[in-house]
Order: structure tokens, then sequence, then C-alpha cells
């Protein structure tokens, strides 16, 4: 198994190139089973959750190219053609290692009027039940059956009669699912209290490109009027604000001078805010962002909530940065119930950390020692590789898988950036 070591005490100065973002990607690939023309994404990510991704829609009949990236973008190109669906079934064993998987559900219903999709259940940051993509599917006229462990969902003959819904809480995933379904639509569907991250916003163009009738995109309230078929499309991924957010608090940590090349300014405010309030320099010329620190870091109060507050997925990378502020910082998590796993790691190395409930408390420390510790999530394995990189002496992150589902080229972006890292392998 590979294993990431990491001598720490580099300041971290130069570009850092930041690549298509993970979590619009996996949202964007299942929009292939809503057309039987070709979909061309570009700038997409090369990493582990994007492979699984592509196994899967394989496996329901889609083929898939992959082509060189051009010059300016660092992922690569994937064309995708669902010509005939051949399967409206997402199994367990596929479901059960990637959540985005059911994702599916959606595109399925619209285009093959049928999806049998496994639940899938838990995780290690807690629990995210699917109840409010059924609902909105419910509400848009799917007929909805759960048994053995799969959801079924059918479509009246004549498509989705459409509808209204009202999410009870801001759902991401849900909003997704319910846009894909509705595209293909017999009549209108209307969502109220929709997610409005960037990655919606992403979705939304995709399909507005492919020919569908989207209204309100960036905003809480969506209209979609429902056509009888969309076309294909080329498409550039946009980058990814959560890998910019984490490489600008490795500048931070280090006291570094990174530039974030390809970043959008507008998808990442409340996390450039935090950083200045911390006293970081944030600059931002055309599409780079300067992240410049010459101070110690000031302590922070932050709460976790939907776009455009502070995202839950920074805040494993703000808990690492925030180990050697100079004073006490509270985060609050308000989206997981279990997503401060990473904390019995940080304090292995030296932080100071108190949890209670769903608040963690950040003691400034005078400095971090390296040792060995453990991934238990995307997110808390990046405030690891933040910690190694200010730590004094070696730093050893196991179970790494959890960093290629969502950081492509880590290793390689961090060492050009003056960080003493590498990657071996037990093998």
């Amino acid at each position: 198994m590979d294993r990431i070591l990491i001598r720490g005490g580099n300041r971290l100065a130069g570009r850092l190139p930041i690549s298509g973002a993970k979590n619009s990607a996996l949202t964007l690939l299942p929009c292939a089973l809503l057309t039987d023309e070709p979909l061309t994404l570009r700038n997409l990510p090369r990493l582990a959750d994007v492979d699984s991704f592509g196994h899967l829609l394989n496996q329901l009949g889609v083929s898939t190219m992959i082509e060189g990236a051009r010059p300016e973008d660092f992922g690569r190109v994937m064309t995708l053609r669902a010509g005939r669906v051949t399967s409206t079934e997402a199994p367990y064993d596929i479901v059960r290692k990637m959540r985005a998987s059911i994702l599916v559900l959606g595109p399925l219903l619209a285009r093959a009027g049928q999806a049998t999709v496994s639940l899938p259940g838990g995780c290690a940051i807690g629990n995210r039940p699917i109840d409010l993509h059924l609902k909105a599917l419910e509400a848009f006229g799917a007929i909805i059956e759960i048994t053995a462990g799969y959801v079924r969902a059918s479509a009246p003959d004549g498509g989705l009669p459409g509808g209204s819904f009202t999410f009870p809480v801001v759902s991401v995933g849900a909003t997704e699912n319910a846009v894909m379904a509705a595209v293909l639509a017999s009549g209108t569907c209307v969502l109220e209290n929709a997610a409005r991250e960037p990655e919606i916003v992403d979705l939304c163009k995709l399909l507005t490109a492919m020919g569908a009738d989207i209204q309100g995109i960036g905003s809480d309230k969506l209209v979609i009027t429902g056509k009888p078929r969309l076309h294909g499309a080329t498409y550039r991924v946009m980058p990814d604000r959560i890998e910019a957010g984490s490489y600008a608090c490795a500048a931070a940590i280090t006291g570094g001078d990174v530039e974030l090349v390809g970043a959008h300014v507008d998808d990442m405010q409340a996390v450039l805010s935090a950083l200045r309030e911390a006293g970081v320099e944030v600059g931002v010329e055309r599409d780079i962002i300067r992240v410049t620190a010459h101070q110690k870091l000031r302590p922070l109060t932050i709460s976790t909530a939907p776009f455009p507050a502070f995202p839950t997925d920074m805040q494993a990378q703000f808990m690492a940065m925030l180990t050697l502020a100079d004073g006490a910082s509270v985060l609050t998590e308000t989206i997981f119930e279990n997503r401060y796993m990473h904390v019995p790691e940080l304090a292995r190395m030296g932080a100071d950390i108190s949890v209670n409930g769903r608040t963690a408390v950040v003691r400034g420390v005078a400095g971090l020692t390296g040792a060995p510790v453990m991934a238990t999530d995307l997110r808390a394995s990046m405030s690891l590789i933040l910690a190694g990189l200010a730590a004094t002496g070696e730093t050893q992150v196991n179970r790494v898988y959890h960093l290629d589902r969502g950081y492509e080229r880590l290793e390689e972006k961090l060492s050009a950036a003056g960080a003493d890292i590498e990657r071996v392998s037990d093998g």
C-alpha cells in the first residue's frame, strides 16, 4: 500500500496549477446518459473517482474515449457516448465504493424511463441519506420503490410530467439528481431552496449547452422546462475550488508565497475572506490567486454552511492551518456529524484540539512534530499533508488512496513548489 513521506519545514513558493473540479466532474459525467450524441469533457482531472465513474457508465452502455490534454488544461479530455442505454442498474458493489454513483439515478430515469440504483448507505464522515433525492423525483412524477437495498424508480409513459419541490434543507446531490431528471421531462419542473454551489452552476451550464432550458441558474430557484431530447456538447470542467483552497492553506501554514493558476476567485470568496482574516495576503489578477503569508497566523471563528458560506470540504484544511495560529480558533461543523476524525491524528503531531459535539476548539501551538498518521477520508487526508508540510521532522501519511480520489498529482505539484514530499510503496 502506498504512503506519502513528508520532511517538513520548507517554505512553499511558486506556481500551482489548479485541476478540474472533482465534485463537478462527477456531476457532469452522468450527463452523457441524457443524449445519444457524443459528450466531450475537457480539463477532466485524473482521479480514482473519475475512473470509477467511467467504469460504471461503461456498464450502463456508455462508451468512453480518453485523449491527451490541451496545453491550457492540466487534466485530460474524455468523450462519452451513450448511443443506447444497455443497462439501467447501478449495482451495490460499485455504489458502495463511491457515493457519487447515485447521480446516475436522475439521468437514467429521464432517458430510459426507469432506474435501479443501490442505496449508498453511510460513509466515514457521517450519514448522507438520499431521501431528498427521492422526494424531489416523486414530486416530478416518478414512482419510487425501495426493495432489497435498491431504489427502483420509474416514470409514467411519456416521461416525467413535472411538478414543484421545495427542499426542506439545502442538498447538493439531490439538486443535481433532480435537475438531470427534469431536463427531459414532458412538463416543467420547479426546485425551490435548491443548492447554489458552483458545481451546480457548472452542471446547469453544461446541460444548457446540450439544449436544456433552465432558468434561475446560480439562484435557489430553478425552473426547468423539459425538452424531448438533448444533443451532444463539448465542455470544460470548472477549476477545483477545494483543491485551490487546500493549496492556499499550504502556503499559509508554511509561510509561503504561491500562485494558484486557473482558480476562480468568485467560487472561493468565503475561503479567501477567512484567509485574509487570519492575516494571509490574498491578491487576484485574472485567473491567478496569489497567497502570501509573512506573519504569525491569527485565530478564526468558522462555521461551515452551504454555498456561498464557508464550505465543509475546507474545514479540515483550515483546522490544520490554525494549529499554528496565535491563539484559540473555534470551528463548527454544521453539515456532517462525524467530520472530526482527523483530530486524533493531528494531536499525534502535537496539535492542541478539543471537540465537543460539532464544535472544535483549536489552540495554536509553537510547532508541530512529524509522526506516522492515518488518513480517514479525503479532506482529512489533506489536513495531514498540510500539517506534515509545516512539521519538524518526517511525517508518514498512510492510506493515501483517499487522496487519490480528490487531488491530482499532489506530490508533483507540491514538490514543484518546494515541498520535500514523496510517495513510497510497500511493494
